[in-house]
């Protein structure tokens, strides 16, 4: 499970962070995690909290953001939304796509103390 690996990377994130900016707690890490990105999000939720016992985020609440997949479709030089890598144009059907976004996971907002 790559999700509790992940997380201790956000836990070290977090922890540089709050000695850099000098906050004492994490309430709140939104993370934008794209749909085409292999992260489950349940288990990176359950992860979460396991993982942030005793840091600056342990009582902190998770948010999700889901990102959409997205992709350049060549044949009529469109970008699209899929939901998942190998999903066919759904305006023309062909399968030349370039992925363009949803491979992401960031944090993208703190709320601290």
């Amino acid at each position: 499970m790559h999700e509790m690996s992940l997380c201790e990377s956000i836990r070290t994130i977090l922890e540089d962070e709050a000695a850099t900016k000098a906050f004492k707690s994490v309430d709140v890490v939104r993370l934008e995690i794209g749909a085409l990105s292999g992260v489950e999000p349940e288990a990176l939720k359950f992860c979460f909290d396991v993982t942030m016992a005793g840091s600056v985020a342990s009582s902190a609440r998770l948010e999700i953001i889901e990102v959409p997949g997205q992709a350049w479709c060549l044949p009529c030089a469109e970008s699209v939304l899929i939901n998942a890598r190998y999903d066919p144009c759904p305006s023309c059907g062909s399968h030349q796509m370039q992925i363009t976004g949803g491979e992401e996971m960031r944090i993208r907002e703190l709320e601290v103390q």
